[in-house]
């Protein structure tokens, strides 16, 4: 009798729970993002369009949107997707394509990030941890991290030659000094009372660093990581059009060689909504990995 009731309770709880429809106000937040981002890309759009509309932007130079993407076809003739070279000239082309040479790109930033983020993350906790360490590399870290990634792109080419690695290598170096010295920072701003709450528990060192440290400063380096990410992307354009000879930023030199501008602002459109997504994607990654912060603090940005 008891069991029999206790049954029906919960195939009614779960029957209510499988019929309770979305309210219209869930369903808006979390559409509210994506209409302010259409809204502000149509702002712009709808600004270049009347400033061609109105003869100020030559369309030769500043070809708006209705002109550059007029003719889809003939621009994806100009992306090879073996990623082996800039340009396939000759006839043919589509969408595979043009997403073979965004991918090549978007692999070489990805290797970069995770290769910078993980040891500039390592490098930071060692220094702090092992004094002797900290004492011998700090200085070159603050040191090497002024140079600009373009002033390393020599010793990119002569240590990796041609290819992918020199890219991977130059996205690596826009933030690894810059992580490094960023984890320092959080490091020294963890509250002195969460260290002695820790102490007082009988936590040793290697325990604060993994429980209370660690756990303390990934939130702002992740949003430390996003802000340099817009920088990877910069750099990794440009060693493309250096030091790989394909990708989006060869493409992007090889349509201002030739004069080509509806080539150059189609190639930034694929970069913006490119780089747009990839750091949508890391504040994906952002939340699923700090699962100890409320979803109102692990945004960041």
């Amino acid at each position: 009798m008891t069991d029999g009731t206790v049954e029906t309770r919960q195939d009614g709880v779960g029957r209510n729970m499988q019929q309770k429809p979305r309210s219209p106000g869930a369903w808006m937040r979390k559409a509210e993002p994506v209409l302010w981002s259409l809204t502000s890309l149509a702002i712009f759009v709808g600004l270049w369009e009347f400033a061609w509309w109105r003869g100020w932007a030559n369309p030769l130079l500043l070809p708006p949107p209705h002109i550059f993407l007029a003719n889809l076809p003939d621009q994806f003739r100009f992306f090879d997707p073996t990623g082996a070279r800039a340009g396939a000239l000759g006839q043919g082309g589509s969408i595979w394509s043009v997403l073979g040479v965004i991918g090549w790109t978007a692999l070489r930033v990805t290797a970069g990030l995770i290769l910078g983020f993980a040891l500039s993350l390592a490098t930071g906790l060692a220094i702090r941890y092992f004094r002797i360490f900290g004492k011998l590399s700090l200085p070159l870290v603050t040191m090497l991290a002024p140079i600009s990634p373009v002033a390393w792109i020599p010793v990119a080419v002569f240590v990796f030659g041609i290819g992918n690695p020199p890219a991977i290598f130059l996205v690596f170096i826009a933030i690894y000094f810059v992580m490094t010295l960023a984890t320092l920072s959080l490091i020294d701003s963890v509250p002195k009372n969460y260290i002695q709450l820790a102490k007082i528990m009988g936590c040793s060192k290697r325990q604060i660093y993994r429980h209370v440290i660690l756990p303390a400063i990934l939130p702002e380096l992740f949003v430390t990581l996003r802000v340099n990410l817009f920088g990877a992307w910069m750099v990794v354009l440009i060693a493309e059009a250096v030091g790989v000879g394909s990708g989006l930023g060869q493409v992007t030199m090889m349509a201002r060689n030739t004069f080509n501008a509806s080539l150059v602002f189609f190639t930034m459109t694929l970069i913006g909504i490119t780089g747009f997504l990839f750091d949508q994607a890391l504040r994906l990654i952002q939340r699923k990995v700090l699962w100890w912060v409320g979803p109102g603090n692990a945004g960041g940005l």
